[in-house]
């Protein structure tokens, strides 16, 4: 940690300096921005601001090779130049933007109203892998396959995942269609129609920096480097179509429906006073999967939420009812053990590249992080009185989260929001 993390650091930016502020000055995330006729560019999201980088450099208050990446359309350029670029960069803005900072005087060209701006993608994503760490979340859906052997053979023994799609890969805000798909119903009628059983999962977001040559493994001691930063992600899912097609393969047309990322990039050396010893697992990982680092600060302090508004609760303006209240630090496996994992054939992991941790679920009924686990009883009631099973047209689900530690400034993640919109008509 450095002076950048120092708890009695304040902004100039006074929205920044708010009790349970998402956006301290301790927090710094990277995102991309525009207003009403310009062009996206790269931002940093200060209490109720953006700081402009394009406007920074421009009044000569920023210079070099990552303020530019930075200020670009979107981060990869930035996520390019590999760990080291943007946590220089992070310490820069945190001194221009701390209190007593000649840079105030400048306020007015270079901060934007958050509510002006519109946020898109942080980056243009070329793959995205999904993981499946949880050990509840495999738990409790795996006893109703298969009471006696739950969890996948290899759970226990590395980070099980699947290459999704990166196309559908969409910015928070954006709808989510209920899409059409095959399936089969209970008494064995296979159909085809929009899907019946909408889901959501809440996530970790991994996003990679630097580059590896294809053919040459990370190890765990690399891992923890190419972790560019963190965000919220919901891989939307249709149930009903992915029990259907799943064996042998794993899912397919359930999963690229859509999947929503937050906005702004929480980066790695924002979360450093965060860090939490991994939870011991058995049998103890592989060497390729163990390090002395990990075993003391690879788990991350982060609670998690997961809320939904339904159209009458929107209508009657009600507050969000909270579904799902975990806690990423039990995570099986940790963040740098998955992005190990994934290189340790060689795969050459990119600038931008984007990982799913898997659903977030703790072992409390409270922490089951989607409507496939907190169903397994039946129907959810809502505060309103309305019930679950899957989600309806015009649900809005909406993750949170926030990382707190004794001594540390709390920092937030922001929303990562969607909406259930009606399926289209068939055929189009």
């Amino acid at each position: 940690m450095d002076a950048t993390h120092d708890p009695g650091l304040k902004s100039w930016v006074a929205t920044a300096n708010q009790p349970g502020q998402d956006f301290p000055i301790q927090n710094l995330p990277f995102g991309i921005f525009s207003r009403a006729g310009e062009a996206p560019r790269g931002g940093v999201a200060i209490g109720e601001m953006i700081m402009d980088l394009r406007a920074a450099i421009s009044a000569g208050l920023l210079a070099g090779a990552a303020a530019e990446a930075a200020a670009g359309p979107s981060l990869n350029a930035l996520m390019a130049l590999g760990r080291g670029a943007s946590a220089g960069l992070r310490a820069q803005i945190s001194a221009l933007l701390s209190a007593g900072s000649s840079a105030e005087a400048l306020a007015a060209r270079i901060l934007v109203p958050m509510r002006d701006a519109q946020l898109h993608m942080p980056a243009t994503v070329a793959n995205f892998s999904d993981f499946m760490a949880s050990y509840d979340h495999c738990a409790r859906l795996g006893v109703r396959r298969d009471p006696k052997n739950p969890l996948p053979q290899a759970f226990r023994h590395l980070p099980v995942a699947y290459h999704s799609r990166a196309s559908s890969v969409r910015v928070s805000g954006e709808d989510v269609i209920r899409p059409h798909g095959q399936w089969a119903r209970s008494d064995g009628e296979v159909r085809f129609g929009p899907s019946e059983a909408m889901d959501y999962e809440l996530e970790l977001a991994i996003w990679i920096a630097g580059e590896n040559k294809l053919g040459t493994p990370i190890t765990m001691a690399e891992a923890p480097g190419r972790i560019f930063g963190f965000g919220l992600l919901n891989d939307w899912s249709a149930r009903d179509i992915q029990r259907w097609e799943m064996p042998p393969l794993g899912p397919f047309l359930a999963k690229s429906v859509s999947t929503s990322v937050s906005p702004w990039v929480i980066t790695a050396e924002a979360l450093e006073p965060f860090a939490k010893a991994a939870p011991a697992i058995e049998p103890p990982p592989l060497p390729y999967l163990d390090s002395a680092w990990n075993r003391a600060a690879g788990a991350l302090g982060i609670r998690m939420q997961a809320l939904l508004v339904t159209a009458k609760m929107r209508a009657e303006g009600a507050a969000p009812a909270l579904l799902t209240d975990t806690e990423f630090a039990r995570m099986y496996w940790t963040a740098a053990q998955m992005v190990a994992h994934h290189g340790t054939n060689g795969c050459n992991l990119l600038p931008g590249d984007l990982l799913g941790s898997g659903t977030v679920s703790g072992p409390e009924d409270s922490a089951a992080a989607c409507l496939a686990e907190l169903g397994l009883g039946g129907p959810i009631t809502l505060p309103n009185g309305e019930t679950r099973r899957w989600l309806q047209d015009g649900d809005e689900v909406i993750f949170r989260a926030r990382a707190e530690a004794p001594g540390a400034v709390g920092i937030g993640f922001g929303e990562c929001r969607g909406a259930i919109a009606p399926a289209i008509a068939w055929p189009v």
